[in-house]
């Protein structure tokens, strides 16, 4: 066995399951005390500050500036009082991360000393380099100026003693550099089209809000053996790796005991995140080894985004000091189930109505499927479009694999439901009220036996393998994956339901201009949206191979490879709604397009070099090692028994055979990768690259893959340079 691996399994014994920050207090005695929210305002800001902000969160209204130094003066003082020493503008780049430069909060006295000091146009603006982030041409390397600007919709919050302040970050020209500025405008976008149509059912509804529940899964290595992998410490995945024995087909690790080791850091990284103010609710395994989840009580969209990052960071720090690591790639493990983050989207008004809830009433009932209606006739108008936004090397390993929702969008909306749908679709101008009357009513209960209390049914069933499913109050949009930051989806998808939710709005008025009363009106656009999307609802197995089929007579284009997907965003149709909803303006939606592409090269270049390291040194030698001791074997038994040498050696020989088969194989597409990446370099488009590379570099990839697990089962374990998965995916 090879030191590095021989170290890493002594490592790995070695752990022991620990506590760090244990905390005596009920959570509701410390929870949020991380986050500068409303009621830490009021104690540290004047009525005034207090209620600027306040107008700003609910209203939309801008900050005075004149209040600006109010409003920081409280914040540092709160921030300062809670140990922090630094302050830093914490923004979404398009890198899928966050970024933060730190700034201290002294300034030097006159006469020797330092003060604490926090302005106000600290605190609403700053200046990071626009040119060192991802800008798709956007910014020359020459204009470096960009701004981050105070979000004052997402509380500041204190990490590792800095006070972070969530910002937007944009251009010099105003252009967002960012996934939290789309984000915003989209909320904002969905918020006056859904006013607009609450108001023809209740005028005290003045805003609605965007909701969002982020369920995340991910893995957990020994940061042993994690140092021992160079493609998890590069990659975040496994290049290679024949699959264990066993891993999830007896379903046992599916909601199991959790693991000490994973429980002492769940309850560490929980702690941290009830001192943030996240309502985390439910922990668990997930089918895999090695994989859990977490998940919050569902909150306003913006900031639900914010806190998902926060959670990813300080999940990577409190799994250092259990000796671990998280892997939030989608897909760190070849033949078992990948991550994601099931998003679960709802929109309620300032009054608590939640908009996707079937109501109880014959006018709640209307309002509900007049919101239903919106949004799956958006989603299929851009259906390719929210699928391009899930699109990205690590998702395309997970997506479609029978694990993970297939990369076609469809729509499941339940029994109850699609008979009212149906009812609906044969609905003619005459009796075009008549479905609203009715209440959607629950399934009837279901009794188990006599001391099982009754279990009442939801209005659906659950449908894990529908992209985009209708769970009772809210769509699950499941195909978003686990290691990106989930603005860049949800902008598009608010994006398309706040364009249908004002085309429904036009076609009742003008209905109702043509003489139609608003409920016939509704009903009418109801049914006419419904009937236009029939095509993307779908009940049945979204994994089977007739599915597949089924979608593309209907239309529906999945995603056959990132790159093509990306050319969604600069699509007629996708340009057309950015810039109708006002979210993003023509040029930036060609800059993500740039973006995207640029970050698809790049990853899978990576990818092909550590392989090709992998291959040349660490494979091929430690191959060659054990054909060596095969040879010298051989040469052995031939001199004791020459006679007898061909029969004795015959396994022998045969396996020296088969590894100069694999050797000259991984050699030649070691040699056969590096030239498609010259190739493929040369290239100026990055459209063109990215294209290339998926087509001549990704193919290479998996053939090395394919050997180099062959090979894995052929060699000398003691030999074998790699952990191997049944060591890196189970605990203890």
């Amino acid at each position: 066995m090879t030191n590095i691996r021989k170290r890493a399994l002594v490592e790995f014994a070695s752990h022991k399951p620990q506590r760090f920050h244990v905390e005596e207090r009920p959570v509701s005695e410390f929870f949020g005390e991380n986050v500068f929210d409303l009621e830490k305002m009021k104690r540290y800001l004047s009525v005034e500050a207090y209620k600027a902000v306040v107008d700003a969160i609910e209203l939309g209204e801008k900050i005075d500036r004149n209040l600006a130094d109010q409003i920081a003066s409280g914040m540092k003082s709160w921030a300062v009082k809670m140990g922090a020493t630094h302050y830093t503008h914490w923004f979404h780049p398009l890198t899928d991360a966050t970024a933060e430069k730190h700034e201290a909060f002294i300034d030097p006295l006159e006469k020797g000393g330092v003060f604490e000091n926090f302005k106000g146009s600290t605190l609403i603006q700053q200046e990071p380099d626009a040119s060192s982030f991802p800008n798709g041409g956007l910014r020359n390397t020459f204009e470096a100026r960009g701004y981050t600007a105070w979000d004052p919709g997402s509380p500041a919050f204190i990490i590792d003693q800095t006070l972070c302040i969530p910002t937007v970050f944009v251009a010099y020209t105003g252009e967002s550099l960012d996934q939290k500025t789309p984000l915003l405008k989209s909320i904002q976008a969905v918020d006056k089209a859904a006013v607009a149509i609450c108001r023809m059912f209740d005028s005290n509804v003045s805003k609605v809000n965007t909701m969002l529940g982020i369920e995340q899964e991910y893995f957990i290595v020994d940061e042993a053996f994690y140092r021992a992998r160079p493609d998890l410490m590069i990659c975040n995945r496994t290049l290679i790796g024949h699959t264990a024995a066993k891993d999830q087909q007896l379903e046992d690790h599916y909601f199991g005991a959790i693991p000490n080791r994973v429980m002492a850091f769940m309850k560490d990284f929980e702690t941290e995140a009830y001192k943030l103010g996240i309502l985390l609710k439910t922990r668990h395994n997930e089918v895999a080894p090695g994989q859990f989840e977490f998940a919050p009580i569902y909150g306003e969209a913006n900031i639900s985004v914010d806190q998902n990052l926060m959670m990813m960071i300080i999940m990577k720090k409190i799994a250092k000091k259990h000796k671990l690591k998280v892997l939030f790639h989608e897909k760190p493990f070849a033949g078992v189930n990948g991550s994601g983050k099931h998003c679960n989207w709802s929109l309620v008004t300032n009054t608590g109505v939640n908009l996707l809830s079937p109501g109880k009433t014959p006018r709640t009932n209307l309002q509900f499927l007049s919101f239903f209606a919106a949004v799956i006739r958006g989603v299929y108008e851009h259906h390719s479009l929210l699928m391009s936004s899930v699109a990205s090397l690590s998702n395309m390993y997970r997506l479609g694999g029978g694990e993970a929702p297939p990369a076609v969008m469809s729509i499941f909306i339940g029994e109850t439901l699609t008979k009212l749908v149906e009812s609906i679709e044969k609905l003619t101008s005459k009796n075009l009220t008549s479905i609203s009357d009715k209440e959607v009513k629950m399934r009837s209960k279901l009794h188990i036996v006599n001391q099982i209390p009754e279990i009442l049914p939801d209005n659906t069933d659950r449908n894990r393998t529908s992209t985009f499913a209708f769970t009772g109050n809210r769509f699950e949009f499941r195909a978003v994956g686990s290691s990106c930051n989930v603005a860049s989806s949800m902008f598009i998808l608010n994006g398309v339901v706040a364009e249908q939710l004002v085309r429904f709005k036009e076609l009742v008025d003008r209905e109702m201009r043509n003489g139609l009363s608003q409920d016939k009106a509704m009903m009418k656009i109801i049914r006419q949206f419904l009937v236009e999307s029939r095509d993307i609802r779908f009940e049945g197995n979204g994994y089977s191979a007739e599915w597949q089929a089924e979608a593309e007579k209907r239309g529906l284009r999945g995603i056959k490879n990132a790159p093509d997907a990306f050319k969604e965003y600069i699509s007629d149709a996708a340009v057309k709604m950015f810039e109708s909803q006002g979210i993003l303006s023509a040029r930036e939606a060609e800059a993500r397009f740039e973006v995207l592409n640029e970050i698809y090269v790049k990853k899978l270049q990576i990818e092909a070099r550590v392989l090709g390291d992998l291959t040349t040194n660490h494979l091929i030698p430690t191959a060659i090692t054990f054909q060596n001791a095969l040879v010298k074997n051989v040469q052995g038994i031939k001199e004791l028994f020459p006679d007898e040498f061909s029969d004795l050696c015959a396994t022998q020989l045969r396996l020296i055979k088969k590894i100069s088969g694999y050797v000259n194989h991984l050699h030649n597409d070691v040699h056969n990768i590096v030239e498609a990446r010259r190739v493929a370099n040369r290239i100026e488009d990055v459209a063109e690259k990215a294209k290339s590379y998926y087509e001549t570099v990704f193919p290479h990839i998996e053939s090395i893959r394919t050997v180099a697990d062959k090979l894995e089962m052929v060699v000398d374990d003691e030999l074998w340079p790699l952990p191997k998965y049944r060591e890196l995916l189970f605990f203890r």
